[in-house]
């Protein structure tokens, strides 16, 4: 289909109240979805058509998370028992309950198998993010982590809200620049500004960030794009509402591999995305991650339509 051509779209107007606090109106609009000049699964580039609708204006965080808990008494995915009868051939004694951590290496490796750098780790979960013993001090703001495809639902159906679909999602993370790199235009560092919570250095064993600065970054540290929309690159990768289907030579960096489980759409990249690796903090990049699947760098966000 070519190119697309860059064009700012026009916001237009719309109610006066957003219906949930901390949500931003996003115009309807149509746009040219997707790249051609990245990886097989954002292929090929087409027209998309959305209708107006409101979008948090951040992901959800931990605080976010924890009312609709204590509300609830909700129990996310991976804080449930293992149905053995789902992990057929597996030992018993791994199948409890827990979620994938990220473990930097120790120096270069092949990046090949991310199951170098990511641990199936018992105990940890959305109040537990590095697992037994770590907690959640100082990260309220923070967005949450650990949550299946279920748990982002279950959160926006108590919320009164939904998840995106990814024409949703991809329009309005572009901010109303049709056809740029990123969510912020084709320099991925203006003047030598970071514009998103990604990694900085050679991936997975080289972080040029201070330790405090490592991992998630409080919602709103970057700056929003177009429509007023925070974090839409970086910082964790985000559900979406539709499902995966992979073409034959797709390049998964960190999303499951196809197989007998559902996958849906995720979106954004994450604070482990890097140029030498993942360089999928962009609108067009998609993965697919089955749906009973949680990690350190996957969160979400709702939408309220019309």
């Amino acid at each position: 289909m070519g190119e697309p051509v860059k064009e700012r779209i026009s916001a237009g107007t719309g109610p006066a109240a957003a219906p949930r606090k901390n949500m931003v109106r996003v115009p309807g609009g149509s746009f040219r979805m997707g790249s051609a000049d990245f990886y097989p699964e954002e292929r090929p580039v087409r027209r998309a058509d959305v209708d107006a609708f409101w979008m948090d204006e951040h992901p959800v965080t931990v605080a976010e998370f924890r009312r609709f808990v204590r509300e609830t008494g909700y129990v996310t995915v991976a804080e449930r028992p293992l149905d053995p009868a789902r992990y057929p051939g597996a030992d018993p004694a791994l199948l409890v309950p827990g979620s994938l951590v990220f473990y930097p290496t120790s120096g270069p490796v092949d990046l090949d198998d991310f199951a170098r750098w990511w641990r199936y780790t018992p105990g940890a979960d959305w109040r537990h993010p590095r697992g037994p013993g770590s907690t959640l001090h100082g990260l309220d703001r923070h967005p949450v982590t650990h949550v299946a495809a279920e748990d982002a639902d279950a959160y926006a159906a108590w919320a009164g809200k939904e998840l995106p679909t990814e024409p949703e999602w991809e329009f309005a993370a572009r901010g109303g620049i049709e056809g740029a790199v990123y969510t912020w235009g084709d320099d991925p560092a203006p003047k030598g500004r970071a514009m998103a919570n990604t990694w900085q250095g050679e991936f997975p064993w080289q972080n040029l960030k201070p330790p405090h600065r490592r991992g998630t970054s409080p919602v709103g540290s970057f700056p929003p794009n177009g429509f007023g929309l925070y974090d839409m690159a970086g910082n964790v990768w985000e559900w979406t509402r539709d499902y995966f289907d992979a073409p034959a030579d797709e390049h998964a960096c960190c999303g499951s591999p196809a197989g007998t489980i559902p996958r849906r759409v995720i979106k954004g990249g994450s604070h482990l995305c890097a140029p030498n690796y993942c360089l999928r903090y962009r609108p067009a990049a998609r993965q697919g991650e089955a749906v009973d699947t949680s990690t350190g760098h996957l969160g979400f966000r709702c939408v309220v339509r019309g």
